[in-house]
């Protein structure tokens, strides 16, 4: 069992108005991407509302959601409190709504964040990356390119590019790829829908990125891009982290379009 301190400091505090399902979404989100470890303590409710920037009353409601969607349990006793448990996969049919509610141009805008954060802390983390953090970042392309489940293959894709931003030892850098993460990471790993999978089996010539997207391949680029800070260049770490960021958005792109057309 461990101590949820060190992964709710990941997560950005709310607007002052923040309400409490959006303290659910953000919580749930940051569960789903592996920010919290299954059967991980949360800290106590005034601790995690102050540091959410809630009120105590708003992250209660927030928890009693969380406890019905079986995302944490509360214990009671001395050894008591509010523990994660982490489902095996992600909602899927609730992504593939969320997607179908944004703009093509709100997906744009997203990467074009993306593509300026995820470049600058790979830039970043060329220069300042320990040792220590190199390792974790190959720790990751590996346990990516054996990911198994759809919640396995999320939770490593996404927590490699927030290693890179710690390595980059930028806190902001650091929070703006972990906002950017639970809102972008389990859109671009929603699998095809039957009717499409079906669809493209009659085409055999044509590349569609709407297709299952290969771990091995985005493994491969993580290695890419670990490769690069390893050995300290910074500029080649920019530019594959750029272009890792630039397939993102075609593919993300490709999906909306594609739930538009159903």
């Amino acid at each position: 069992m461990t101590d949820g301190r060190h992964s709710v400091s990941l997560i950005s505090p709310l607007a002052a108005a923040g309400r409490a399902d959006e303290v659910v979404q953000r919580v749930s989100q940051a569960i789903q991407l592996g920010l919290f470890v299954d059967g991980e303590q949360l800290p106590p409710e005034t601790e995690f509302a102050g540091q959410l920037g809630v009120s105590a009353m708003t992250l209660r409601e927030a928890l009693a959601s969380l406890r019905q969607q079986g995302l944490v349990e509360t214990r009671r006793g001395r050894t008591g409190g509010t523990f994660v448990r982490r489902p095996a996969s992600p909602p899927v049919d609730l992504l593939r709504e969320r997607l179908r509610g944004m703009t093509t141009s709100a997906l744009r805008d997203l990467t074009d964040e993306q593509f300026a954060v995820s470049g600058a802390a790979a830039k970043l983390a060329a220069a300042r990356a320990s040792g220590a953090d190199v390792r974790r970042l190959y720790t990751l392309v590996h346990q990516l390119s054996k990911a198994s489940t759809l919640g396995s293959r999320i939770r490593a894709d996404s927590r490699f590019h927030i290693e890179v931003a710690q390595a980059s030892q930028s806190e902001r850098l650091t929070r703006l790829e972990v906002e950017l993460q639970t809102q972008l990471a389990e859109l671009l790993w929603l699998p095809p829908e039957a009717s499409a999978t079906e669809d493209r089996a009659t085409d055999h010539g044509s590349a569609d990125a709407t297709g299952p997207l290969d771990h091995v391949v985005v493994s491969a680029e993580h290695a890419a891009i670990a490769d690069a800070i390893a050995a300290e260049d910074a500029d080649r770490a920019r530019m594959l982290a750029e272009r890792h960021v630039e397939g993102n958005l075609r593919r993300l792109t490709a999906l909306r379009l594609a739930l538009a057309q159903e």
